[in-house]
């Protein structure tokens, strides 16, 4: 089953919107976007619709292969980074990554 729709939390929204954030990681539960597909984005705080966005790609990648270049593409430090995704998936070392390009605000 693929999805339409995909949240990131507020305080993404303007990176997003900017172009700053071009990807998004995530876990085994939402690796299911399909490449040229294209996606509504809310808020993940209040369903709020923000823009829709085509996904690129989906990439599996391990916790501990993230890199400063993974970082760059969430405009954060690769610290930052790894703590979020530890915030957000305690103890998943298997994650993906989704990369994507704005289409509509």
């Amino acid at each position: 089953m693929s999805l339409s729709e995909i949240t990131f939390f507020e305080r993404f929204e303007i990176d997003i919107l900017s172009g700053q954030k071009s990807i998004t990681i995530r876990d085994e539960s939402e690796k299911d976007y399909i490449p040229n597909s294209i996606v509504q984005v809310s808020t993940f705080e209040n369903g709020r619709w923000f823009c829709d966005l085509k996904i690129l790609s989906v990439t599996p990648i391990q916790y501990d292969e993230l890199l400063e270049f993974h970082a760059q593409q969430e405009n954060m430090s690769l610290t930052e980074l790894k703590k979020v995704i530890q915030d957000i998936y305690p103890n998943t070392a298997s994650l993906y990554v989704i990369s994507y390009e704005l289409v509509r605000k």
